[in-house]
């Protein structure tokens, strides 16, 4: 299953304006917002919150298979796609991250 197939089964994400990051502190570390380029990750952070609560290592595994041939991509590009580069990191040191969704203003 590629990305494009694997995100077409994963909940909308209308409703929100962007998903915060949250170091082990609970401190905002980086905010992906719902726009083009980045809506993606969003709706696979938004899925792993629903499903894990946070970025384990679990569902660092998850996203990552998830994000399907853009996790072999970013692996061969380091930077490239910060996001999936970030699920690695959690899978490396083992610490977890906070998520919290940031919803559209009415």
């Amino acid at each position: 299953m590629t990305f494009a197939d694997n995100l077409a089964a994963l909940p909308a994400i209308d409703h929100l304006a962007a998903i915060n990051v949250l170091d082990a502190d609970g401190t905002v570390i980086d905010t992906v917002e719902n726009k083009p380029g980045k809506s993606g990750s969003v709706k696979v952070y938004n899925h792993v919150a629903q499903v894990y609560g946070a970025i384990t290592a679990e569902a660092a595994e998850t996203a990552l298979a998830i994000f399907a041939e853009h996790t072999e991509d970013a692996r061969a590009n380091p930077g490239k796609h910060p996001n999936i580069d970030r699920l690695d990191q959690v899978l490396a040191t083992g610490n977890t991250l906070g998520l919290q969704e940031v919803p559209v203003q009415q």
